[in-house]
């Protein structure tokens, strides 16, 4: 089940993509052919964080040089399989892809724009910027997604308009620079922090979107949102001065996020 083809020179090629994976059997082997088809990658870094589903065994069926697979010894967290990953990028930009075909890698294009014309330093990919066709979903989903972003936008002086989006892409430097700290999907509203902290040129572009019901394998729920929203809190200037950052493993725990 070859994807084929050996890995192309960073003018080429010059995209790292880091797929953190759980449990995505039924989706991840469609995604990493679609990820495989974007002439601008180079380099895949699936992070496996301890799937006990047939998720590993679909990933070893993949043959070509541009994936590397890491497993993580047990299930730590979309920021922990980040952090994995994101030490192994060794190509000029790096985006983070979900496994789960919610965003679609057609997008890289649109999403690189502006890192590839030395325009910005990070790009998020927003899915309520409009222009590109989204999948109607949940309402409170919506609601929740905005208001996280108002509240990260008030923390972080930015005008973002989707936070929590999957899609971010750095310069592998700037990204590589960052500590992350947040094991789980707290690391959506503390990479946002980190960045604007660091002053980087911030871009945001529309994307499609096509979510998936909690039928369908959706795994984010309302605990997260409340970490979410500690962690804006924790990571703005006034909780760092606080420590505020020092207390988010006990909120994680207690909020089950």
């Amino acid at each position: 089940m070859s994807a084929g083809g050996p890995i192309a020179s960073e003018v080429d090629r010059p995209l790292s993509v880091v797929v953190p994976c759980y449990n995505e059997e039924g989706s991840v082997g469609a995604l990493l052919r679609r990820v495989l088809a974007s002439d601008l990658v180079g380099q895949v870094i699936v992070v496996d964080d301890a799937s006990t589903d047939g998720t590993p065994d679909v990933l070893r069926a993949f043959d070509d040089e541009r994936i590397e697979i890491v497993s993580q010894p047990a299930n730590r967290g979309k920021g922990a399989a980040l952090r994995a990953g994101f030490g192994r990028a060794r190509l000029p930009f790096v985006i983070v892809q979900d496994a789960d075909l919610e965003y679609d890698p057609v997008d890289y294009p649109l999403v690189l724009g502006p890192l590839l014309a030395g325009d910005a330093d990070v790009v998020f990919g927003s899915r309520f910027r409009g222009g590109r066709e989204q999948r109607v979903l949940y309402f409170w989903h919506t609601v929740g997604n905005r208001f996280l972003t108002l509240a990260s936008n008030v923390a972080t002086n930015l005008n973002l308009t989707d936070m929590e989006t999957c899609y971010k892409a750095f310069r592998t430097e700037i990204i590589q620079s960052i500590e992350i700290e947040q094991d789980r999907f707290g690391f959506e509203p503390e990479i946002t922090a980190k960045v604007a902290a660091l002053r980087c040129r911030v871009f945001e572009v529309g994307i499609s979107y096509r979510g998936r019901t909690y039928d369908e394998g959706k795994k984010i729920g309302w605990r997260d949102g409340v970490h979410a929203m500690y962690c804006i809190v924790a990571y703005s200037p006034l909780g760092r001065r606080l420590g505020l950052r020092r207390l988010s493993r006990a909120v994680a725990s207690f909020t089950g996020a």
